[in-house]
């Protein structure tokens, strides 16, 4: 049997294993294992298997994993980042859109501690969400202001997706992570501008707090909200600051995080044992999760290898075809959008991380700013109707009077800012590649 016919049939039998419900890690391990016991024997196939594990307990930069997990669920548990929207809506509340503006502003804080979507999405559902209701914002506005801001903690540094995507293409972490904080700062910020636009030429969208609420907030109270909502920036900064400087090293600075959110969280009086034991089982569950995909997604990217596959699609593309590698990359981000859909990025990395990443590489382009683009799409892919994550996690998190279809009209605006986000980090290669270049002095 031809190996491009092998690996379609590969390729084809994980995509309708996970269209049936099987978990992630399962569909694609097993499909890599059964090929490779059935291309190259037993032995071939148990031992590529055993080397996934191995590689990936031999990768000390995956000890950062466990690492952020834990930082940002300590702060979300033990209530320290409700600290954060508190100060927004205090410091932001007396102008126009300000409270949404706040919220986007909370949710980059929130990606800076935790690295994962899940958790800006839970806290913006449960605290900004309501908040900004009582407060009579528009319904659609709000929605789309919390989904569109949890979306960037798979962007804005420690993000927990560039590191699954630095264990498969290959790259440093620091580097991806440089990579992705000024696209994901520049993203907020024009979140930020479309809000203020929007507010000022419909100023009904988001009313300002009134004279009685702003009354009632003594400028010692405004202090004290300040000092409270600071500390987890005064936390991120202290486990960033000397890993930017070469101080420290990522695993290192990971460490500092975790250890100076839990210090806060004991100072603070807010350590309970229930807080400890949600915060251990959630972190548990999550690397664990991580882990066994990338052992998965190395497996079958072995064999992927091993069949030629990524040589056969470049040959297609470039020599059958003659695309130019432009117009190549372009499709790569779309059949991402299409992913999107249906499969989370996770597995939308891992599926065709095998085929893409060797090929990127050997079109000429640079894999950390391909790491950015991938993330970028994986975002507008989390909004898309109609299965988005984003939209069922909102479906799950919001209160009974936001209905699905609010939730769907509610992102139309922020894809399209999304969108305008990832053309420019498209045709300005530097947005992405100007700090990691001149932290390491590349």
């Amino acid at each position: 049997m031809p190996y491009e016919l092998i690996a379609v049939l590969m390729f084809s039998t994980m995509m309708l294993m996970l269209f049936t419900g099987q978990r992630v890690f399962g569909a694609i391990g097993f499909v890599a294992v059964i090929a490779a016991v059935l291309l190259w024997g037993d032995r071939g196939g148990y031992d590529l298997g055993f080397s996934a594990i191995i590689k990936v307990m031999r990768w000390y930069p995956l000890l950062t994993l466990p690492m952020f997990i834990f930082m940002g669920y300590v702060l979300s548990e033990s209530k320290i980042a409700d600290d954060l929207y508190r100060m927004f809506h205090v410091w932001t509340g007396g102008m126009p859109g300000g409270l949404a503006m706040g919220t986007i502003g909370l949710m980059v804080l929130i990606s800076a501690m935790n690295g994962l979507s899940v958790a800006g999405m839970a806290i913006g559902a449960t605290i900004a969400l309501p908040e900004l209701l009582k407060r009579n914002y528009d319904k659609l506005m709000v929605t789309g202001v919390v989904q569109a801001g949890s979306s960037l903690g798979i962007l804005v540094p420690p993000s927990v997706v560039l590191v699954l995507y630095a264990m498969i293409a290959r790259q440093p972490v620091g580097q991806l992570w440089l990579a992705g904080a000024v696209p994901g700062l520049m993203m907020a910020a024009m979140f930020i501008l479309y809000i203020w636009i929007r507010c000022r030429i419909t100023p009904e969208l988001g009313p300002t707090l009134t004279e009685a609420e702003r009354a009632e907030i003594t400028p010692a109270e405004k202090m004290r909200l300040l000092r409270a909502g600071l500390l987890p920036i005064a936390i991120f900064a202290v486990m960033m600051v000397p890993f930017v400087n070469g101080w420290t090293s990522l695993v290192e600075s990971s460490a500092i995080g975790a250890i100076a959110a839990f210090a806060a969280a004991v100072l603070k009086g807010r350590m309970t044992r229930k807080v400890f034991e949600t915060t251990i089982r959630q972190t548990l569950g999550i690397t664990c999760m991580f882990m066994w995909i990338i052992t998965a997604a190395l497996a079958f990217g072995a064999v992927f290898d091993g069949l030629g596959a990524v040589r056969a699609i470049e040959n297609l593309f470039t020599e059958q075809l003659g695309l130019d590698p432009w117009v190549i990359l372009i499709l790569m981000q779309l059949s991402f959008l299409v992913m999107g859909t249906f499969l989370d990025d996770t597995a939308m990395l891992v599926i065709v991380a095998p085929l893409y990443v060797p090929l990127v590489g050997d079109l000429g382009f640079d894999l950390v700013w391909y790491g950015v683009l991938y993330t970028i799409t994986c975002q507008i892919a989390y909004m898309t109707p109609p299965f988005g994550y984003n939209l069922f996690l909102m479906r799950a998190m919001a209160p009974p009077e936001i209905e699905l279809r609010d939730i769907y009209r509610s992102i139309v605006p922020f894809v399209f800012v999304m969108i305008a986000a990832l053309a420019l980090v498209m045709i300005f290669p530097q947005i992405a590649l100007w700090l990691p270049n001149k932290v390491y002095g590349l």
